[in-house]
């Protein structure tokens, strides 16, 4: 007698229309074996240094690891796409994304898009679909959005719009002075200022799938290690003699360097140096959140 785990998938015997033979069948013993590759511990020092190179030119430099994670279009995680945004001075960046929007950081430089100008430190929200970034002096933005869960989804952004959000660097700082003053408890996962906007508000996320923190480690002092089902995209702000552990592997930080975490491994940061190590964590949390799915739980 054949083993339901044998069988191969089946189609209909004597189809009457296209549609019916299109039908295929799986059973409960072969359906729930899906086998996808693991999303690596990358990083991506090589892309960065390209985009931080003097004189790149205007463009944009993807993070993307799709082919190590089995997916047919650019994707860092499965469900998020990171790059980096070249512009030089007095030139315009004409972004075309299909994304629900994008979380940026303005690595150096300065210029203006949608009504704002940015500067250096800054964080963004910017909407996907069209966006022209133009530049007053040389600039490199970090840009991450949820490209690859349209893409798998076979969606468009469609003709709405998130609004702008803009986060200058001073407000920034203002915010961390604020909460810097404060105490915490066990169950605060060090000092992180987590943004959202107006229109998410009440779910602390800035897109609907995707959150952000920029979260920091005192001198010589490490975060303990834990777990979540998001993944997570790091982006290195500050620090010296900074790592990650994850999975049990060191994986040292260097200065605007993009690394990820894989979505349910241990991990855990370390900041072996004499100044405050700064990290902006983007995770597909807003998913997690809603579908009561987040997980996240301390190991130690």
């Amino acid at each position: 007698m054949t083993d339901m785990a044998s069988l191969p998938v089946q189609r209909p015997k004597a189809p009457a229309t296209p549609a019916a033979a299109r039908a295929r069948f799986f059973n409960s013993g072969n359906a729930f074996n899906v086998k996808l590759p693991p999303v690596p511990a990358a990083e991506f020092g090589g892309i960065a240094a390209a985009a931080l190179a003097p004189g790149a030119p205007t463009g944009i430099h993807l993070c993307d690891q799709s082919a190590a994670i089995g997916c047919p279009f650019p994707a860092t995680s499965p469900l998020m796409l990171a790059r980096y945004a070249v512009i030089r001075a007095g030139e315009t960046l004409a972004l075309d994304t299909e994304a629900t929007g994008l979380i940026g950081h303005v690595l150096r430089g300065a210029g203006q898009c949608d009504g704002f100008a940015w500067g250096a430190g800054d964080v963004l929200l910017l909407p996907g679909g069209a966006v022209a970034l133009h530049a007053r002096e040389d600039a490199v933005l970090w840009l991450v959005g949820n490209d690859p869960l349209l893409a798998f989804e076979n969606l468009r952004a469609g003709p709405a719009r998130m609004a702008p959000v803009h986060f200058p660097a001073a407000e920034i700082d203002r915010q961390l002075d604020l909460i810097g003053a404060c105490t915490s408890n066990d169950n605060t996962a060090g000092l992180a200022l987590i943004f959202s906007s107006d229109g998410l508000e009440a779910w602390r996320n800035l897109t609907a799938s995707m959150t952000l923190s920029l979260n920091t480690l005192p001198p010589r002092q490490s975060q303990r290690a834990h777990r979540h089902n998001a993944a997570a995209i790091t982006l290195v702000l500050q620090g010296e003699d900074c790592h990650s552990r994850i999975a049990g592997e060191t994986r040292p930080w260097s200065l605007h360097n993009t690394l990820v975490t894989p979505p349910g491994e241990p991990h855990s940061h370390h900041n072996g140096g004499d100044v405050q190590a700064r990290f902006l964590i983007v995770q597909d949390g807003g998913l997690h959140y809603h579908a009561r799915t987040m997980g996240f739980t301390f190991l130690e």
